[in-house]
């Protein structure tokens, strides 16, 4: 059990912080940066952190139900896994999404020069980004808070 909560933990603070990191931080800062240099510069990041994803969104839920089964299964579960199970998938979701339609939209228009498909295709990506890290950000609530909720 404390392995499967440690990389649990671990996959959540690799994916939402990630998020948080690129959306509140490196966002702003790169808005400086002409067009071509700021997609080249989003697709070099999204693609590195985009394989860790990949991991955190496997590990997730293998991990989450490897808790809930040794604690008695879902019918024994509260409401906060139940929720957490709900959003995760959401999260999930929309992360798969992303990696079918804008994310190869950037990557194919970035790689053609055309900065304005580019830009359009990041803005889809950036609003996935968003609201995948508001979820995030309440289920980590959730989750530090579930056993006194």
């Amino acid at each position: 059990m404390a392995v499967a909560l440690a990389l649990h933990l671990l996959a959540a603070v690799v994916w939402v912080g990630g998020m948080f990191f690129a959306y509140l931080v490196l966002r702003p800062a790169a808005a400086a940066l002409e067009p071509p240099v700021r997609i080249a510069l989003w697709r070099e990041v999204l693609g590195r952190f985009f394989r860790w994803v990949w991991g955190a969104v496997l590990v997730l839920p293998l991990t989450g139900y490897w808790m809930v089964a040794a604690l008695g299964g879902l019918a024994h579960a509260r409401w906060p896994v139940h929720a957490m199970q709900a959003v995760g998938w959401l999260m999930i979701a929309l992360f798969l999404w992303l990696q079918a339609r804008p994310w190869p939209a950037l990557r194919a228009a970035a790689a053609a020069g055309d900065w304005p498909a580019a830009g359009a295709a990041l803005a889809r990506v950036r609003a996935v980004v968003a609201l995948n890290l508001a979820l995030g950000l309440a289920l980590a609530a959730i989750g530090a808070l579930g056993r006194y909720l």
